[in-house]
């Protein structure tokens, strides 16, 4: 029979338990909105609808818009909490494949450890140390940026003066997949059409020691590839407003990034904030807003004089 004493201590636990649920109905909560944060950025930097990442995921429209909204499947919560309790982050323990090294892991672990500021000069010096020679990475120019940024106008220009060849990766893609970038997607989706980039950059860069190289919009949202590019290639990033990256489109008479999309300058803007960061690891980066072809021009070639 329970005393009258154990009364006061059933209800110190009762709220302490509520107090723990409260605590873990929060952090759930958190976790839930920085997923769907990290699942709408990582879109954004892709250029892709929630239209196409469900068509490619297999995953519905009506999830998807849960998922980024801060409304996930709760076994993904169950997951995060197994893996915090194994002392494993989500992505260490979701990890596919063979286990990775431990120095690996010890690497990982450091450059976490690191401000941010000193990602970029941890990197450049992995490159100097590990990467290709300085000097034949400088003989190879690539321009990235979004769609509408001059990469194939100037590009080809600059190879010309230069005289060295002038290549398009994703034409180089369309020829390796003997058809058209729109029947790559509906074919294979984003993820095949990844797999071609990475095995045409690489061939680029095998085959050519000298090139000017016009890349798609998005390559710097795929971590191996851009990497490449950055270790085998002079990056230029030639940067705009959204407004004039949607003036210049139209203007070729292209909308197909726009095509069925009624936020297509909310999207525009959204997806370059998404990849600012990432376009901003480039060796140089040149402002072609409000600047003629011309301006552009000599402002690329004294970039890459140097």
């Amino acid at each position: 029979m329970q005393t009258r004493s154990s009364f006061p201590e059933a209800a110190m636990d009762a709220r302490e338990t509520a107090q723990k649920n409260n605590l873990n109905a929060a952090a759930d909560a958190a976790f839930l909105r920085a997923l769907g944060e990290r699942v709408r950025d990582a879109r954004a930097r892709r250029g892709m609808t929630r239209r196409i990442l469900a068509r490619d995921s297999g995953v519905s429209e009506r999830y998807l818009a849960q998922l980024e909204s801060g409304l996930g499947n709760i076994s993904v919560l169950l997951l995060q909490r197994i893996a915090a309790a194994l002392n494993l982050s989500l992505t260490e323990f979701l990890q596919q494949g063979q286990e990775q090294p431990v120095e690996l892991a010890l690497i990982w672990q450091f450059l976490q450890r690191l401000p941010a500021q000193k990602l970029a000069l941890v990197r450049s010096q992995l490159l100097r140390d590990y990467g290709t020679a300085h000097s034949d990475r400088m003989k190879r120019v690539a321009l990235i940026g979004l769609r509408g940024a001059g990469k194939s106008t100037l590009g080809s220009q600059l190879a010309k003066q230069l005289d060295v060849p002038f290549i398009e990766l994703d034409r180089e893609v369309e020829r390796d997949a003997g058809t058209s970038l729109s029947e790559i997607f509906l074919l294979y989706g984003q993820a095949g059409y990844r797999r071609y980039e990475r095995r045409c950059l690489e061939n680029v860069v095998k085959k050519n020691e000298r090139a000017v190289i016009a890349t798609g919009g998005s390559i710097v949202s795929e971590p191996g590839t851009y990497d490449l590019l950055l270790s085998t290639c002079r990056t230029v990033w030639l940067k705009a407003q959204p407004e004039e990256h949607m003036a210049r489109v139209v203007a070729q008479g292209d909308t197909r990034p726009m095509t069925g999309n009624l936020e297509a300058m909310e999207d525009l803007h959204r997806i370059l904030r998404g990849r600012n960061a990432l376009y901003g690891r480039a060796d140089v980066t040149i402002d072609t807003a409000r600047k003629s072809i011309v301006q552009c021009l000599q402002l690329l070639r004294n970039a890459v004089a140097t």
